[in-house]
């Protein structure tokens, strides 16, 4: 564990020193800046199920580099045995979280490196599944960066734009997808303000979002999860702009609990609802959201904060941590591969076959 100020001007929650993977733990900020070294896939799962690192595409690119820690350290010269070996490396990291799409992406891409390269020596695997880990680390910035331009063009300059939970560079490899925009906007000249909601229970937009914002001298206010709708009543919101963790082929979308909440007040008030993902989010496997799965924390996150308890001892609680929005809440859905509306069958679909 080490204590390291972030450069204001890049911010990337994952690292490479000294051949051991870092993450800044997320569950300190913004109190601390605090880095965490692994070593192990088993250390890089559990990770990514305590949400040290968390946010869709962050969580894939973690996995991915679990992979290939796993497959370091497998003791094989059997190009069939180390397969089978990664398969159960793999089956650890799929256990982490349920909801979040890129988390399986990632492991099947690993998987299929090794998989068709089977003809290949033991050493030969080693040195591709890391090539194929840094490459998928690489990507995500690029795609979040291209998706930030593609999506720019629909805030206005002088945009108020709400955002929920977490979809900046913390949540991603680097850039973010919904945060993504708005800095691409802010960058093309446009003068944007943030209104980031606190995000029970993690506050990921109370710790998190209001952190990267400050960290970029970009506008932001904070407010309660409870007092989106009367901003929008006031018209002091002028869009919505969300990312997410897992999008159904008709274009539900899975993402942070209370997604859909605002969603519905920004219909009630004629407001955009964006979504920003990248084309790896979209699961067209699955023909609806009813289908996705939904993952269900300890109920310690919703009756305490750290160590401090809000409710009584023994309480019931239920702590999902995503909802579904429907598609016809959803305004467009912005990818790196371009902006889709309308039609979200027909429109992911062509998107995603032809990429």
């Amino acid at each position: 564990m080490s204590t390291c100020p972030i450069d204001s001007r890049v911010i990337r929650p994952i690292r490479f020193i000294a051949g051991q993977c870092q993450m800044l733990d997320q569950r300190l900020l913004p109190a601390e800046e605090v880095w965490n070294s692994y070593k192990t896939y088993q250390e890089i799962a559990e990770a990514i199920r305590t949400m040290v690192v968390r946010g869709a595409p962050a969580i894939g690119v973690a996995a991915a580099i679990g992979v290939w820690f796993g497959a370091r350290d497998i003791e094989t010269e059997s190009s069939w045995d180390f397969y089978q070996e990664l398969e159960k490396i793999c089956a650890v990291l799929l256990a982490t979280r349920p909801t979040a799409v890129n988390l399986f992406w990632a492991l099947e891409r690993m998987k299929h490196f090794a998989q068709s390269n089977l003809d290949r020596s033991v050493v030969e695997l080693k040195i591709g599944l890391e090539y194929e880990a840094l490459a998928i680390t690489q990507e995500d910035e690029k795609i979040n960066q291209q998706m930030g331009r593609n999506g720019e063009s629909l805030l206005v300059d002088g945009a108020r734009v709400l955002t929920h939970c977490n979809a900046g560079a913390l949540a991603t490899a680097g850039y973010g997808t919904a945060l993504g925009v708005i800095r691409a906007a802010v960058e093309a000249g446009k003068k944007i303000s943030v209104i980031a909601d606190e995000t029970r229970p993690f506050l990921q937009g109370a710790r998190l979002t209001a952190w990267e914002l400050q960290k970029d001298n970009i506008p932001v206010t904070l407010i309660c999860d409870n007092m989106a709708g009367y901003l929008m009543s006031k018209g002091d919101i002028d869009c919505v702009i969300v990312g997410a963790d897992r999008i159904a082929a008709n274009g539900d979308v899975a993402n942070k609990i209370g997604t859909y909440t605002v969603a519905v007040l920004a219909k009630e008030h004629n407001i955009p609802f964006y979504v920003a993902a990248p084309i790896s989010t979209i699961d067209l496997s699955l023909s609806d959201g009813s289908l996705i799965p939904i993952e269900e924390r300890d109920g310690r996150e919703i009756t305490h904060i750290k160590d401090i308890q809000l409710a009584p001892e023994g309480i019931s609680v239920r702590n999902p941590a995503f909802d579904v929005t429907p598609h016809r809440l959803v305004t467009a859905i912005i990818t790196e591969h371009g902006v889709v509306k309308g039609d979200y069958l027909t429109g992911l679909n062509k998107i995603v076959k032809q990429h």
